[in-house]
């Protein structure tokens, strides 16, 4: 692995906070296992900069981001710091440009080849009503139809049209995308789905009958999770405690 000097110093007070809360995210998911290799990602909005965003670097493992490591790109993907060694995964932004492009509230962008993620989206019905975890997530649910790797900007409009207004959709046969105002929101909203996949792949494998969530709570869900919040969403509460415990296991993430 090359090693990446700080660019603390050459880049704005916002970038560098974006900077430093998208390696956390990469180091989190890392932590929780819902990474695959080095072959998806997360983007986040650079404020202030319009169409410039940061990815993470083509073959560096999640748990070894670094905010200086990550690469800044255009909304095609280009390179925007020559002095930054390491190339960027052309199908991983074809989503992520779609989707940055069409929503302006979807600062960040989190996608994931789970296993859990990946058996739920091979399952015609997708996720199914069964847990708490769950009624979060079915609410503001998408569904996008395999069309093979994500390198052609042709399937751009039907991932945008099918993510329509949700956080959440579900990529059938590929994995789990969330988005989020902020890179914690993203981060939660994947937890929250993850979750969800996980605790149905194990209640079925139990072998029996399952039961339903009522569609009346799935229609509560919304205002149930902005009380139990306290209207700040799990993100705004979350976080921080996330990255004190990040913080105690390894800070190399803020180089």
């Amino acid at each position: 692995m090359q090693i990446i000097s700080s660019v603390k110093d050459h880049v704005s007070i916002e970038e560098w906070q974006t900077r430093t809360d998208l390696a956390a995210c990469y180091r989190l998911v890392a932590q929780q296992g819902w990474d695959d290799l080095i072959f998806t990602h997360i983007t986040a909005k650079i404020p202030g900069l319009d169409n410039q965003f940061l990815i993470n670097p083509y073959s560096m493992m999640f748990a070894e981001i670094t905010a200086s490591s990550l690469v800044k790109i255009d909304s095609a993907g280009n390179k925007l710091d020559a002095s930054n060694p390491y190339p960027v995964n052309p199908a991983g932004f074809v989503i992520h440009s779609a989707i940055h492009a069409a929503r302006d509230d979807a600062k960040c962008v989190l996608h994931t080849h789970s296993i859990n993620g990946v058996a739920v989206s091979a399952q015609k019905n997708g996720v199914l009503p069964i847990s708490q975890h769950s009624i979060f997530v079915i609410p503001s649910l998408g569904y996008h139809d395999y069309e093979g790797v994500a390198l052609n900007d042709d399937e751009k409009p039907r991932l945008v049209r099918d993510l329509a207004n949700n956080q959440f959709l579900m990529l059938r046969n590929h994995g789990l995308l969330t988005v989020g105002r902020t890179i914690a929101d993203a981060f939660m909203g994947m937890y929250f789905f993850e979750a969800a996949c996980m605790i149905q792949i194990r209640a079925q494998s139990g072998g029996g009958e399952i039961t339903m969530i009522p569609q009346a709570i799935l229609d509560g869900a919304k205002a149930q999770a902005k009380a139990a919040t306290k209207g700040m969403g799990p993100g705004a509460l979350a976080w921080p405690a996330l990255l004190r415990k990040l913080d105690r296991m390894d800070v190399s993430y803020k180089n």
